[in-house]
């Protein structure tokens, strides 16, 4: 430090030049009147000038004692300071003294301890906000207010990372009028755009379920508050579209059950007030009216027998009877089974047996048959006369597992590109308006299936072209 914008060197040039000032001032009034009145007054005044330099140099130990005793202590005040300012918040004084920079060094002591205690109770907090944020399942992602991310979980990261890649398009500009707000949008996903308006605007939270592409994700922001002014938004999604899915199935299997139980009952109700009307005018016309109640009471009991066996699978209480199955002879008992009702619609059944023979080590064979059945039973229903439905069946080596394949493929109506990936769904139809076939069919018939084929842990897929037909493949493993 340069002596001379010290405390000590202020303090010194002002001793010596107050030093300075009266000996200036003594030596106007006194060497007159000791030229005057001493006979030697050269004497006189080298004693002068001897007592102006003891002053001079006494003036100069003193600062070089005050440089030693307040300067120095200082020092270390300074030391110490700039080490907490570099983060080192266990620095501490050692300077016992009873004046007032002893009182300093006290003080200094316990402002740096109650600084590191802050600290470590900022990073203490810090750490559990970091360890509750990793832990939570929910992506959470942190913005300022110019849309810029400040911080996110790992779920939150690979969420952004995710969206990062999707082509948004011009989808969120038609919700919002952006061309004020565009400079504050440069890092907020589109989706969630509209909500970060809002809370700033509103300063208060907000909630949504936002769509992208197939999901669903509820959104939950919160401004963050800084000196009564918003600083940014913090968004907490959640992936809700298991719920979503799981709400609409419960919606849609409500309807769709209490349509498929309406008709008939309808229909009972419909032709036994018929009969109690005494509407009939025959005994032909009451065992009539009487087959058809019989009927409709046969297609209820299949409905309520499909709907159990359903919930039984999926709830994994599938009663399964594993032992080895030969396919290459269920395959053709199932098709003999249908070669009497493909003469009879003029469509042409064909089968192309495997190769070699076919075994599956562990398989419940009745309900591979039900699956087959099936299958073509909707194959037959679709098909119109003078058309080909095919079976057939190899054995297949995927990812080094042994299967069997088997195809059914018809000649039908097809199934729209749409509703192929929902054909499984319990009740779904891809033909809204057509109307049941001779088998009075359920709806469940393809969620069954599915069902099974998972219980032997296989997998069904189905491709379809509209207006030439459809191919349902069956992969099943042959060991166990």
């Amino acid at each position: 430090m340069n002596f001379w914008r010290s405390l000590v060197g202020k303090l010194w040039a002002t001793i010596i030049c107050l030093v300075a000032v009266v000996l200036v001032t003594l030596g106007l009034f006194l060497l007159p009147y000791i030229d005057s009145n001493f006979a030697n007054s050269g004497a006189i005044k080298r004693l002068f000038t001897y007592t102006c330099m003891i002053g001079f140099a006494l003036t100069t130990i003193f600062a070089l004692f005050l440089f030693t005793k307040i300067t120095q202590p200082l020092q270390s005040v300074i030391a110490a300071a700039n080490n907490i300012r570099r983060g080192e918040y266990g620095t501490r004084l050692k300077l016992v003294t009873s004046d007032e920079i002893g009182q300093l060094a006290t003080t200094f002591n316990h402002m740096a301890e109650e600084l590191e205690e802050n600290i470590r109770s900022l990073n203490h907090e810090k750490g559990h906000l970091s360890s509750v944020l990793r832990s939570m399942s929910d992506a959470v992602v942190t913005f300022d207010t110019d849309g810029r991310i400040i911080l996110t979980n790992p779920h939150g990261q690979t969420l952004l990372e995710t969206w990062s890649g999707l082509d948004w398009g011009q989808e969120s500009q038609s919700e919002l009028n952006l061309a004020s707000a565009a400079s504050v949008l440069k890092e907020v996903p589109p989706p969630l755009q509209p909500l970060f308006i809002s809370t700033l605007k509103q300063g208060g939270d907000q909630r949504a379920n936002v769509h992208v592409r197939q999901g669903v994700w509820s959104v939950h922001m919160a401004p963050l508050h800084s000196d009564n002014t918003i600083r940014g938004a913090v968004a907490v999604l959640r992936d809700v579209t298991e719920e979503v899915r799981l709400e609409k199935m419960r919606r849609d299997f409500v309807a769709n059950v209490s349509h498929e139980i309406r008709t008939p009952l309808s229909m009972m109700q419909g032709y036994s007030e018929a009969l109690l009307d005494g509407m009939a005018s025959s005994p032909e016309e009451s065992s009539e009216l009487i087959q058809v109640i019989h009927d409709e009471s046969l297609r209820m009991g299949r409905l309520v027998k499909d709907l159990l066996d359903l919930a039984r699978m999926e709830a994994g209480h599938t009663d399964i009877m594993k032992a080895e199955v030969d396919m290459n002879e269920l395959l053709e008992r199932v098709y003999r089974k249908f070669a009497v009702r493909a003469k009879d619609r003029e469509i042409q059944l064909e089968f192309s047996p495997p190769e070699q023979p076919l075994l599956l080590k562990a398989a419940d064979e009745d309900k591979l048959e039900q699956v087959l059945t099936n299958l073509l039973d909707n194959a037959f229903r679709h098909t119109p006369g003078g058309n080909h439905i095919r079976i057939a069946a190899e054995s297949r080596l995927l990812e080094g597992k042994r299967y069997a394949e088997i195809e059914i493929r018809d000649q039908g109506v097809g199934i729209p590109p749409e509703d192929l990936t929902y054909i499984f769904d319990r009740f779904y139809k891809a033909d809204k308006a057509r109307v049941r076939g001779e088998s009075g069919g359920t709806g469940l018939g393809l969620a069954i299936v599915k069902n099974i084929v998972e219980s032997h842990h296989g997998n069904i897929s189905a491709a379809s072209k509209l207006g030439e037909g459809t191919t349902f493949t069956l992969r099943l493993p042959v060991e166990k």
